[in-house]
């Protein structure tokens, strides 16, 4: 059964947001990948981490709608195949299939009530 497998915090200002977290819940941040990304370690020490997260500058996965609230990524073993379930469910593509290299295959898409989310097909040999 697919799982949540990743969860981003969207933020106007990323170093207040950080500040924010770090102070609230004791998470730790670290640089990746693009500017005004970072991952998100959320275990104790000795814990294991079951759900990856990232803080990043705000998106608008809906063209003109500012991301608000917590973005949650599924876990998938095909893109496609959850691309067409989604479809035929009566939800719709919100944003198309895109690569992120040595990571997966991710997309975005809307539920029947309008409520975006990720898909992403982990593949560490991704290109």
């Amino acid at each position: 059964m697919p799982n949540i497998a990743h969860f981003a915090i969207n933020a106007d200002d990323c170093d207040r947001a950080r500040k924010f977290y770090e102070q609230a819940f004791g998470w730790k941040f670290s640089a990746w990948g693009p500017p005004n990304f970072y991952q998100i370690e959320t275990a104790a020490k000795g814990e294991t981490q079951h759900v990856r997260g990232a803080l990043q500058g705000r998106r608008y996965l809906v063209p003109g709608q500012p991301t608000i609230g917590f973005e949650c990524t599924i876990s998938v073993d095909s893109i496609d195949d959850t691309a067409k379930r989604v479809e035929k469910a009566g939800g719709t593509v919100a944003l198309p299939k895109s690569i992120i290299v040595g990571v997966g295959a991710l997309m975005f898409f809307r539920d029947t009530e309008g409520n975006v989310f990720g898909a992403i097909q982990f593949d560490s040999k991704a290109e």
